[in-house]
């Protein structure tokens, strides 16, 4: 499975209607796709589909046709994001109506070929990535250790998601894959101990 590190997007036109297709972390797609819906006003169909790993590691989809006739862009879009194995991402893609009616099969394949076309301008830019399943945990440190663990985290692969700065000292979120995540534990008792 692969997964994105950075926003993608591409445009193409099929009989006056303009598609314009962004390939996005999920950790930013709900906050992009409605920053895009507020700079583009007059499209007339936002579609999207997602996939990301819940908590019990399985593969939750979700998909969108946003006013297109059922089954012609959604979930096209969906099959294309399963058939690149891209998880933790989704596609919007913006349609501006062009006046000319495409039919069902001309949706989905209008559809089909925006999802295909982010995807694999992704890949040509080295924008995908392999999927590594995370490991998280929550620490709490005193700020007094605060800079030495977080020099430590950042050289041993492991990702401080969030900061809570408490009476009793930070509490740290952390994600990494499971084994940085052991070693950093290991590491730490060496710091504070």
């Amino acid at each position: 499975m692969k997964t994105l590190k950075n926003i993608i997007s591409s445009s193409f036109e099929v009989k006056g209607s303009t598609f314009i297709s962004y390939l996005v972390p999920i950790k930013e797609f709900e906050k992009f796709e409605t920053q895009q819906r507020a700079e583009h006003p007059k499209a007339v169909h936002f579609v999207r589909a997602t996939r990301m790993m819940n908590i019990n590691l399985q593969i939750e989809e979700s998909f969108s046709d946003d006013g297109e006739p059922k089954g012609t862009s959604g979930m096209p879009t969906l099959k294309v994001l399963r058939g690149y194995e891209v998880i933790e991402a989704g596609v919007l893609t913006i349609r501006y109506f062009g006046g000319t009616l495409l039919g069902t099969g001309g949706l989905v394949r209008a559809y089909t070929q925006g999802a295909k076309d982010v995807i694999l301008k992704a890949q040509n830019e080295n924008e995908l990535q392999e999927f590594i399943l995370k490991d998280s945990d929550t620490l709490l440190i005193s700020y007094a250790n605060l800079a030495k663990i977080e020099y430590m985290a950042n050289h041993l692969g492991v990702e401080i998601v969030n900061k809570d700065f408490q009476a009793q000292g930070v509490l740290l979120d952390l994600s990494a894959k499971k084994e940085d995540l052991q070693i950093f534990k290991i590491k730490l008792e060496e710091i504070i101990y």
